[in-house]
């Protein structure tokens, strides 16, 4: 399996087992193969239909809450798990 075959099949799971919480922009994050583990960590983040922050969210300027999965999955493309992975928070 190669990378970008990766970020596809972590890509659809993730939008299928969350797909009751109709996420949208999902988006890649990282991707990286653990070759002592032997399998692939992809990083994926996207926004829950509640996170949204609208129109006037988007007018003001402000930042829409993402969350971000890693995705397991070993080098047949057989998923072993997905896990949280929490941002830092920036201040600024």
């Amino acid at each position: 399996m190669d990378l970008q075959e990766a970020v596809d099949q972590a890509r659809e799971y993730v939008v299928e087992l969350f797909a009751h919480e109709q996420i949208v922009n999902v988006g890649l994050e990282e991707a990286e193969f653990d070759l002592p583990e032997a399998v692939w960590k992809i990083t994926l983040s996207f926004t829950r239909s509640w996170q949204q922050q609208g129109d006037l969210g988007a007018k003001l300027g402000l930042e829409q809450a993402r969350s971000c999965k890693v995705v397991l999955l070993d080098n047949e493309g057989q998923i072993k798990s997905v896990k949280d992975r929490v941002l830092p928070t920036t201040f600024g």
